[in-house]
């Protein structure tokens, strides 16, 4: 996938904002308020959750070594940072951004869901 189709992919969700809280470099895509994908516009590379914490997320990991590692800062939360131009198919790819997007929305109050 490109970046292109990862930015229309997550902003086609239900209730997603598109924002820019770092500069035109990495565009997040948020769902009632919340980080669902980081979507580097100039690296070629988007961050996901993966799981609850770094444990769950290395299932991930060992799939795809050479492309899919622990997020800077937040890795032991388990978000991923995955290489659009690795060996990652886009089936995975949008089952990563599918269930990124899931977790973050259950986790919202019935007040913040677009649903």
């Amino acid at each position: 996938m490109t970046v292109d189709e990862v930015v229309e992919h997550c902003l086609a969700k239900p209730g997603a904002e598109e924002t820019y809280p770092w500069g035109d470099a990495e565009l997040v895509a948020k769902v009632g308020g919340k980080a669902f994908a980081f979507i580097g516009l100039t690296g070629g590379a988007v961050g996901v959750k993966c799981g609850v914490d770094s444990a769950e997320a290395s299932v991930w990991r060992d799939r795809y070594p050479d492309d899919i590692e622990a997020s800077a800062y937040i890795g032991r939360y388990g978000w991923n940072r995955v290489q659009l131009s690795g060996s990652v198919p886009d089936d995975d790819l949008m089952e990563l951004l599918d269930g990124s997007y899931d977790a973050v929305l259950a986790k919202l109050p019935k007040s913040k869901r677009p649903l």
